[in-house]
């Protein structure tokens, strides 16, 4: 394989190492050691995180959250252009502006299917067992160095606006990532049938229309909880959708499946935890409402969550 998904990890810990350096030289930023430090530790993860023990690598995680949870990560100060040097720039480059961002989305597309078994000599050029990330990987890195062409800046700018756009997200960078890391620990610890010995102990589920409400909205609530709904998918699968609605009311297991999930999209249209669908957007945009986007979508969430139960109630068995 000439190129590797590792390279892609090595350089995402560089990306974050680099920010944490500039992080540590700004001296206008009030919490600059602390914030340097939280960029430092996520970057080992990523440049040592094989090498790295794991209760050490957990030591480190609860030590960012230490970071985070106590305003040790605080934004610093970036030389920004004015208006009028932006619109200026804008005005220039014109439509032009979007050919960076599109890039990533047609060299992922093009990479997972038009490149999936070219060889360079007797090796595949992409690695195949993660086909998908390491042409986002090409995407990006092709999008970085289209962007610094079209509008003649230099990689360091580059790595300046990329630390600019940390410091805004802050923590909620990591969430995702962290959130990942609990739906799996939720499932070796057992969660599931946890859920299930306290559902059935508590909520009558012979009535179908009661499993059924309970399966969905269940899968909003952990959704909610946890921040993802793939997290929250092995744990009230387990818990509900295969031994109640499966294995009692036999319902078909791509129906539920399917539904399930779409319920768990409904939590995570109202709730902060999932950062990278709610909290990012709002950073991105200076909204002064931090929580802007989830009022927007409540009133999406709550009957879409509704006409999924209903969905689930009368399709499950086709």
């Amino acid at each position: 394989m000439i190129v590797r998904l590792d390279w892609f990890i090595v350089l995402v810990g560089l990306l974050l190492l680099a920010a944490a350096v500039m992080a540590l030289l700004d001296r206008h930023n009030p919490k600059r050691y602390s914030s340097a430090l939280f960029w430092a530790l996520y970057a080992a993860i990523y440049l040592a995180g094989e090498q790295i023990p794991p209760a050490v690598t957990g030591l480190i995680m609860v030590l960012m959250a230490l970071l985070a949870g106590f305003g040790g990560v605080a934004l610093g100060r970036h030389s920004e252009r004015t208006a009028e040097q932006r619109q200026d720039s804008a005005q220039r480059l014109g439509h032009r502006l979007l050919i960076p961002a599109l890039l990533i989305p047609v060299t992922t597309m093009i990479g997972s299917t038009l490149l999936k078994d070219v060889q360079v000599g007797a090796a595949l050029l992409l690695d195949p067992k993660n086909l998908t990330l390491v042409s986002l990987g090409c995407g990006s890195v092709l999008a970085v160095v289209t962007a610094c062409w079209l509008t003649r800046a230099t990689p360091m700018q580059a790595l300046r606006e990329s630390r600019r756009l940390m410091d805004h997200l802050g923590w909620a960078l990591v969430l995702p990532h962290m959130l990942a890391v609990l739906g799996l620990l939720f499932t070796e610890a057992g969660m599931g049938k946890a859920v299930a010995h306290v559902v059935t102990s508590y909520i009558n589920l012979d009535i179908r229309l009661v499993a059924v409400a309970v399966y969905c909205i269940g899968m909003a609530l952990f959704t909610i909880i946890m921040g993802n709904g793939f997290a929250a998918f092995p744990v009230i699968a387990g818990g509900v959708g295969i031994p109640v609605l499966v294995g009692v009311y036999h319902a078909n297991p791509a129906v539920m499946a399917a539904i399930g999930m779409f319920s768990a999209y409904c939590g995570t249209l109202m709730t902060p935890m999932a950062a990278n669908f709610n909290i990012v957007p709002a950073a991105l945009l200076e909204l002064p409402d931090k929580n802007a986007v989830i009022r927007a979508q409540i009133g999406t969430a709550l009957p879409l969550l509704l006409a999924n139960i209903a969905l689930l109630y009368f399709l499950m068995n086709l």
